[in-house]
């Protein structure tokens, strides 16, 4: 039973050398040492023509003829675009498409494969319709928008930071108007940094800390505050990101458990990891890690080096995987060991293969508290890892 779940493990943090969310040809590519993954964007006015235009649109539209593709009750306006001249009409041409079809729904992003005049010929592509705000001084821009086009990666990697991009993607609706006056100094900076600011920020956190991101991922498993000192606001949130993207909030089955281990750790402020980024490399205090972490640092070192965030963002959610089967199965132990002395047995062997006993024992008491049987049990789990614990002393 340990023997298959040990190679479960192993599989599961191979991502690098071997096909699990990537295709064989996207893993290949991976394998270089550098790989700079090329980035665009594109973001058009869309005008609802159905509705009568004041005079101003009607200029504005026909100062961008040259750039604007029409269709029955549409038109789609070039803004801006860092691709090639030659991409960009084809981009256009494929939104459009999308547009007609109704595949763009305002605010919601869509992620998928475009072949364009590129490098790279296949590319990942982010479209998100941003609706112009409904105004009594502007009736009619009653259905008109902007779209906005984020690319670079492949169709798959760009799923993995849906999150990322759709929050990205709405910090721009506030900036945005139909002029565009302030196309230079703050919409074309904005969107040149869309994937340094919504994909590169693991990367960053791997590349800072080194063999010390275990301690982070302990960190984000068992609820426990960071604080980060002696550095800008940039990396402070490049690691708030992370400890985000590693946790388990929102995905295990019970809120309330995620509720009730934050407020306990938020309480005991001697428990914080402090990371202290004013010496190279940075410094950790308080700091706690297991080897269930420390067997996936290497694995996030590896992508890292590589220079691929996708690779990285795909180790990470493994990372998650492995952590939840792990607390399903102590969730089935528990409820067996009531019963069964053996299965208390089991349970005991579990954890002590596992490698990750204190976070999912954390987690079970947080979840059985008001479960005076199951609490028994994990009282005796927790005992018995401390006696293997002190026994690893001697």
């Amino acid at each position: 039973m340990f023997t298959s779940q040990t190679s479960s493990f192993q599989e599961s943090i191979d991502v690098d050398e071997r096909d699990v969310d990537f295709d064989n040809e996207e893993i290949a590519g991976f394998s270089q040492k550098i790989q700079q993954i090329n980035s665009y964007y594109a973001i058009y006015y869309y005008q609802n023509t159905r509705s009568e235009a004041s005079g101003e649109s009607v200029a504005w539209s026909q100062r961008r003829s040259d750039s604007t593709t029409s269709q029955d009750d549409f038109s789609l306006t070039l803004l801006d675009a860092s691709l090639p001249s030659e991409a960009e009409p084809e981009l256009r041409s494929y939104i459009s498409r999308r547009l007609s079809k109704g595949a763009l729904l305002g605010g919601m992003g869509n992620i998928a494969t475009v072949e364009l005049s590129i490098p790279e010929q296949a590319v990942g592509c982010y479209c998100c319709l941003l609706e112009q705000e409904k105004s009594p001084e502007q009736p009619e821009a009653d259905g008109n928008g902007w779209v906005v086009c984020l690319l670079g990666g492949s169709e798959k990697g760009l799923n993995l930071f849906r999150i990322e991009l759709d929050k990205y993607v709405q910090g721009l609706q506030g900036c945005l108007t139909q002029e565009m006056h302030n196309l230079e100094t703050d919409v074309r900076p904005y969107l040149n940094q869309w994937y340094e600011e919504s994909v590169m920020h693991i990367h960053r956190v791997v590349q800072l800390l080194q063999t010390n991101v275990g301690f982070l991922l302990h960190a984000a498993l068992s609820h426990k505050l960071v604080e980060v000192t002696g550095t800008d606001e940039k990396t402070k949130a490049d690691v708030a990101r992370f400890i985000k993207a590693a946790s388990l909030q929102g995905l295990v089955q019970e809120d309330t458990t995620t509720a009730s281990l934050c407020k306990a750790m938020s309480e005991d402020s001697h428990t914080n990891l402090i990371i202290n980024c004013s010496t190279s490399p940075p410094t950790p205090t308080n700091e706690v890690s297991n080897r269930f972490c420390d067997d996936w640092i290497q694995a996030f070192l590896n992508a890292a080096e590589r220079f691929n965030p996708f690779l990285l963002r795909q180790i990470m959610e493994n990372f998650k995987l492995k952590a939840i089967q792990d607390m399903n199965n102590l969730k089935r132990f528990i409820r067996q060991a009531e019963m069964s002395h053996y299965a208390l047995f089991r349970c005991c062997l579990f954890l002590q293969s596992c490698g990750n006993g204190d976070v999912l024992l954390q987690n079970a008491r947080a979840e059985h508290s008001s479960f005076p049987e199951a609490c028994g049990i994990i009282n005796v789990l927790e005992e018995f890892l401390g006696e293997q614990a002190q026994g690893t002393l001697y």
